[in-house]
């Protein structure tokens, strides 16, 4: 049987919060202003994860081995500064899964791709912070997922061992770091999940469709209260 895990790590976007209707919306005025229709947000939702390398690629097919994308990336991240609170939500069920593993004296951090500029006033005006014991960003360490660096520093930070911890996030670098962080690690079904091969590769612990399913998982030793 598994040893119990004794934290919680969690990815940001597609995990905790639906953050792709301001990133999308980020994207979507950038082709207005040059003149573009908008995009229907379904094309933007599985490419959240590549952040604005992948937000810039469907607007304007630009990658980063094109010469304007540094130009380009700028605006978007401008452009998505000055919106990301405006339809961005926690997702449905997440907020009570926090509560439980609060109520259970889980202690639960964030471990995210996104910058800090970004991260910090997104999670304190959904109100994430209260709970949170750790937010770690793509600029907290010298290296982002899937690198381990990243989950092995929230793991520091509480005070728990990388074996006694486990990763939920939707994104295969999330897998990837997890598993190099020697970790376990949970794929959000939920999230944006990108377009590369089906989630069953990502070599991940467990698969779940909804956040209270981490509740039934055995090695975190809680089970949801069921109607």
């Amino acid at each position: 049987m598994s040893a119990p895990w004794r934290a919680v790590l969690f990815d940001l976007d597609g995990t905790l919060i639906d953050s792709a209707p301001d990133l999308a919306g980020a994207g979507n005025e950038m082709r207005v202003a040059r003149g573009l229709d908008a995009l229907p947000y379904e094309a933007f939702r599985p490419m959240v994860g590549a952040g604005a390398r992948g937000m810039v690629g469907i607007a304007l097919g630009v990658g980063p081995e094109d010469e304007a994308y540094e130009d380009l990336r700028a605006e978007f991240l401008d452009r998505y500064a000055a919106r990301m609170t405006s339809a961005t939500r926690v997702f449905d069920d997440v907020a009570p899964l926090l509560e439980r593993l609060r109520d259970a004296g889980l202690p639960w951090g964030i471990v995210t791709n996104k910058a800090m500029r970004f991260a910090e006033p997104l999670v304190r005006a959904l109100g994430l912070d209260r709970d949170a014991a750790a937010l770690v960003c793509g600029d907290s360490t010298p290296h982002a997922k899937p690198h381990p660096a990243p989950l092995l520093e929230a793991a520091r930070r509480l005070s728990v061992g990388p074996d006694a911890c486990v990763y939920v996030g939707d994104d295969l670098r999330d897998v990837q770091a997890g598993r190099a962080a020697g970790m376990a690690t949970v794929i959000a079904a939920w999230g944006y999940l990108g377009l590369g091969d089906g989630i069953g590769s990502w070599g991940a612990d467990h698969v779940i469709a909804a956040p209270m399913d981490l509740l039934d998982l055995p090695p975190l030793g809680v089970r949801a209260a069921r109607p």
